[in-house]
């Protein structure tokens, strides 16, 4: 962890309030701008001489080079990669630089940051934190550290020798600096939205309370959600061979990759590899909306008022969020296997298809399946968790000595490596699923109960049977998260979203 000495200019100090409430202050208050006694002309002015000291060579604005110079002045260092972020994330009209009024606001914004991570790690809500909150927050993000290595994070911002760290220390350490230590493990590992693989049974993902007041969350959600519809649209032809192997392939009726697509092809052309695609990609909005809303609620009926919630809260609220999202859209999961199986001509649209199924079938055929796709959730969100907090804890102890920022190639293995887990998981029960949605397509096929279904599968085809379908699905992994990574990246930067 990159350490800062314990001096600290007392121009740095100087620069936001000094008053003591500030390390108790409730949520009504905004401790980012200045109090009545703190505020005013005053502090301009000492905003205004510390502008003047980082501009080096006075040209109005400052660069990453004025940035380095004028800080080692005031008795602080940082590495190249630091001052770049700091600039980068301070540079609205993008020339390289800030000006004065962009200056403050990264200050004033980049402590309003620090203000909700000192928050959630003052467990005791009493003005500091000393090292056994720092090893319990972290625990609660699943990074076990030792009471030494705790002491270690508490020396490098303690100025006054107490082995706690109050709001001032925390911030005078943490100012010009992009976020290090605890609030980038926080801000860095968060499980993200945008692993979309065509199967929505994950954990959805955490926003932090300034996220939620700017409405940073919904263009998030908006550019996952986009994301997630183009790489469903790009991988659709390999979803819908694993429905029909999942659904038609046997011991008798042996069905490969190759054969499967040239089978699709045939019947209807190249336009029926994406038959059920509009309906995979029309749910995606409200289901993610429901298991957001339903995700916040139920964290409030838990008796979390945290920002962040440890490994087992997170997998409850997360598979009853999963739970509630899919009872509401499941006929839709219905209609979206239905229609991947039609013939040519059998339907007109997803109307016509539903309205069919309807008047053949009653209403309960749209909640073929629910019992197994609920089940499934379990192991799905319980595997994905473990298996990303397991990499992420290790990844941790093992590189972070400098940064706790992984990068982007890190965080996507561990996201899709925990995924794919949980889908090898779920899978069997995925596949009983599918069956009971698929069994009134099948014309004399027998219409049987989930664990009736279970036990003809093993007795037909072996434990293998349980598993048809798999190679196309892991086959879409890669390039769905590939595809959903540089769309969701995109979409982001158009949407204003401010990186985490």
């Amino acid at each position: 962890m990159h350490k800062q000495g314990s001096f600290v200019s007392p121009l740095l100090s100087g620069v936001f309030c000094q008053c003591q409430n500030t390390g108790s202050c409730d949520d009504s208050c905004e401790p980012s701008y200045p109090c009545e006694l703190c505020g005013g002309p005053e502090q301009d002015h000492r905003l205004k001489v510390l502008f003047q000291v980082l501009d080096v060579n006075g040209d109005g604005g400052i660069c990453v080079n004025d940035l380095s110079i004028g800080l080692k002045k005031l008795g602080v260092h940082r590495t190249e990669l630091e001052l770049m972020k700091i600039v980068k994330a301070g540079d609205k009209d993008l020339d390289g630089q800030l000006d004065f009024e962009e200056f403050v606001h990264y200050l004033r914004d980049h402590e309003k940051k620090l203000r909700l991570v000192f928050k959630s790690l003052d467990k005791k809500n009493d003005g500091r934190i000393d090292k056994q909150e720092i090893m319990q927050s972290l625990r609660d993000l699943g990074v076990n550290i030792s009471e030494q290595q705790a002491e270690k994070i508490l020396k490098s911002m303690d100025k006054n020798g107490t082995m706690t760290i109050d709001w001032n220390e925390w911030r005078d350490y943490h100012l010009l600096h992009p976020a290090n230590n605890i609030p980038e493990i926080i801000l860095y590992w968060k499980h993200s939205t945008i692993f979309d693989v065509g199967e929505s049974l994950m954990v959805p993902d955490e926003f932090t309370a300034e996220e939620k007041k700017t409405g940073m969350w919904w263009r998030h959600l908006v550019a996952g959600g986009a994301a997630g519809a183009v790489s469903r649209t790009c991988t659709a032809p390999l979803d819908r061979l694993k429905v029909l192997m999942q659904v038609h392939a046997s011991r008798t009726n042996s069905m490969c990759i190759a054969g499967g697509f040239t089978h699709m092809i045939r019947e209807g052309g190249m336009r029926s590899l994406w038959r059920g695609n509009g309906m995979n990609v029309i749910k995606i909005a409200p289901e993610s909306a429901i298991k957001f809303m339903a995700y916040e609620q139920i964290k409030r009926l838990i008796g979390s008022n945290q920002e962040t919630l440890g490994i087992l809260e997170r997998f409850v609220a997360g598979s009853l969020a999963g739970a509630i999202a899919q009872s509401s859209i499941y006929p839709m999961e219905v209609l979206k296997t239905r229609l991947a199986l039609r013939k040519t001509g059998q339907f007109s649209g997803i109307a016509d298809c539903a309205k069919h199924i309807f008047r053949k079938e009653g209403m309960a055929a749209f909640y073929k399946g629910y019992i197994p796709n609920l089940i499934g959730i379990i192991p799905y969100a319980g595997i994905d968790l473990a298996v990303y907090e397991t990499l992420k804890n290790s990844w941790l102890q093992r590189y972070a000595t400098d940064s706790a920022d992984p990068g982007v190639f890190v965080l996507l293995a561990c996201g899709t490596t925990s995924s794919t887990c949980g889908q090898l998981a779920s899978y069997p029960l995925a596949l009983v699923r599918t069956r009971m949605q698929a069994q009134a397509t099948i014309e004399g096929g027998p219409q049987m109960t989930m664990s009736g279904l279970f036990k003809h599968i093993v007795k037909t085809e072996g434990a293998f049977g349980l598993y048809r379908g798999l190679a196309p699905n892991f086959m879409k992994v890669i390039p769905a998260v590939s595809i959903s990574y540089v769309v969701y990246e995109n979409l982001k930067m158009s949407l204003g979203v401010v990186s985490r």
